[in-house]
């Protein structure tokens, strides 16, 4: 792989330990890594990129996502809806899903994603209808690799049908065995361990009141055995927390810990409605939330105590949740929306924008187990975004460019991303697919499911 001297960078928010904020600086990549960060440095041999105009940031880690969600937004039958009647109405469109749905969608999804500068994209599928075959998960990594971007996918699962008294129909849930299995194969087939990785699994049962005990302890015992991380769905709604109560006489929380599913290898997603009590469990024993402030806005969920949770040691990270309940796979107006949604409800005590910022890379970093990435310096991987600073919307907004993206935002995409420094976004536009062909061949896919 070359290397590439990014030369004179009019700002450099590198998110390491010391917050360093550095301008007019050079910044030189070899072989997908940060070789050194300085003024005035040679390299012989060394492509050169102008970036003397340019904002430069860590690539933004997404710790939540269904990217199949993405061909079943905006539909006006739910959006009044609240969880429960959200998902009982949407499975009937999910259920009918198929390769070609996964493929497209992952493509669209976390090409938007990689448009508006996250270079990792973490995906919780857990829906597989029978018809749709044995290999959703690989074509999402398959997708992935198309595009350039840092997967890590998740072998999600479901195993209570409304039969069950779960939600689901029972065409997308499967019996433990079967899960067991494929999740094994999914490990060994695509989890990698190694510094840089672009694919690894975690296994992901969808949510308290979608399997069972057992899937939950068996699911839990398999990711240990083969050292991959655990996520799900917890303490989204109150809706659950009546459920768990009513079956198990717990709170959500304590249901899961008696399962083996705390520590720091779990994560879940909201996160919402955890007590006082509750919140210093999770700091003790460092299970981390990947919080998704506009889904939860848009289905009435709640806000998640993200300030109190930072202030005690809660492993935090940022996600924009499935796009049915987003409506859109853009990580940088979710950081924008958890900025303002916590100024609103918490005043002094919300993170500051560049808090905002460290969430969505280095906070979710964390939670996906990566000490490769989330941050600039020597010896990291080389994954960045850059933003042309002249802009008229950026027009006196670049006072504070370790804030801003928090503060003001970003309306459109960024200029250049970079994944393992190999350029994936180009002058804003996707450089591994044709994106009009994208167009086209998804929108037929999507008039096809909705039917």
């Amino acid at each position: 792989m070359k290397s590439v001297l990014f030369k004179n960078i009019l700002s450099l928010v590198t998110c390491d330990d010391s917050d360093r904020m550095l301008t007019h600086a050079d910044m030189l990549v070899k072989n997908g890594v940060i070789a050194a960060i300085g003024e005035n440095i040679s390299a012989e041999g060394a492509e050169v990129f102008d970036a003397s105009h340019m904002l430069c940031y860590p690539g933004l880690v997404n710790t939540h996502h269904h990217l199949y969600q993405i061909f079943s937004r905006n539909l006006s039958a739910v959006q009044s809806f609240e969880l429960f009647d959200w998902l009982r109405a949407l499975y009937e469109i999910w259920k009918n899903l198929d390769s070609d749905v996964v493929r497209l969608s992952s493509l669209t999804g976390m090409g938007e994603l990689l448009k508006n500068g996250c270079t990792t994209c973490f995906d919780h599928h857990y829906v597989f209808p029978a018809a749709a075959g044995d290999m959703l998960i690989d074509t999402q990594f398959e997708a992935a690799d198309t595009l350039g971007i840092r997967m890590h996918a998740s072998r999600g699962s479901m195993d209570l049908s409304k039969k069950d008294g779960g939600l689901p129909p029972d065409s997308v849930v499967q019996p433990i065995d079967a899960i067991m299995r494929d999740s094994a194969r999914l490990i060994e087939t695509w989890h990698d361990p190694s510094f840089g990785a672009m694919h690894q699994v975690a296994l992901a049962p969808c949510s308290p009141f979608s399997v069972s005990a057992d899937l939950l302890k068996e699911s839990a015992v398999l990711a240990r055995q083969y050292g991959v991380r655990l996520h799900t769905h917890l303490c989204e709604t109150k809706d659950e927390e009546r459920y768990t109560l009513e079956k198990f006489n717990m709170r959500p929380f304590a249901y899961m810990e008696t399962l083996g599913w705390s520590g720091p290898d779990v994560w879940y997603a909201h996160g919402i409605h955890f007590n006082n009590e509750e919140l210093k469990a999770l700091a003790a024993t460092g299970t981390g939330v990947a919080h998704c402030p506009i889904s939860n806005m848009k289905l009435s969920s709640g806000v998640a105590r993200i300030p109190e949770m930072l202030k005690l040691g809660v492993p935090v990270g940022l996600a924009v949740d499935g796009s049915a309940s987003n409506d859109g796979s853009n990580l940088l107006e979710e950081l924008r929306v958890c900025y303002l949604l916590h100024r609103l409800t918490s005043g002094n005590a919300a993170p500051t924008g560049y808090d905002v910022l460290k969430l969505a890379t280095r906070g979710s970093a964390r939670l996906l187990g990566r000490n490769d990435i989330g941050c600039l310096k020597e010896g990291m991987c080389a994954d960045f975004f850059l933003i042309d600073s002249r802009r008229t919307e950026l027009i006196g907004a670049a006072e504070d460019p370790a804030a801003m993206l928090a503060t003001v935002g970003l309306k459109a995409p960024v200029d250049y991303t970079f994944v393992h420094g190999k350029m994936a976004v180009k002058e804003g536009r996707l450089v591994g697919v044709d994106e009009e062909k994208l167009f086209r061949e998804a929108s037929e896919k999507v008039k096809k499911y909705l039917g």
